[in-house]
């Protein structure tokens, strides 16, 4: 099994829909953090970044732990590392298109 199948896409694309969680992704990208420390950095509530927090770890995009009393959160890179593997998928075409459309003009600067 896949990394992009243990994610449900869907969910993950939805999740990264929204502004306040792709910010909320920022924050925690290089360490795990506390709700409390998540919310101040990207100015919402505790109430609110906790909902945000709970339809990223859904999404698979959000990886909770606890240490003490504290429960922390980091992104979690199998998630993201999912839907980049979706959208690679597109490149491919992509890029050949434009290899056709560069070389086509190329040929027209020669003749």
């Amino acid at each position: 099994m896949g990394v992009a199948d243990a994610v449900d896409l869907d969910l993950a694309l939805r999740g990264l829909a929204d502004g306040n969680r792709r910010a909320i992704l920022r924050a925690i990208r290089s360490e795990p953090q506390p709700v409390g420390s998540i919310a101040e950095k990207v100015g919402l509530s505790q109430q609110t970044t906790s909902h945000h927090l709970g339809v990223l770890r859904k999404a698979g995009l959000v990886v909770g732990t606890r240490e003490g009393t504290r429960h922390l959160f980091v992104v979690n890179t199998d998630g993201i590392a999912a839907v980049r593997s979706y959208l690679d998928e597109f490149w491919p075409a992509r890029l050949a298109a434009l290899k056709a459309v560069i070389e086509a003009g190329q040929g027209e600067a020669r003749g």
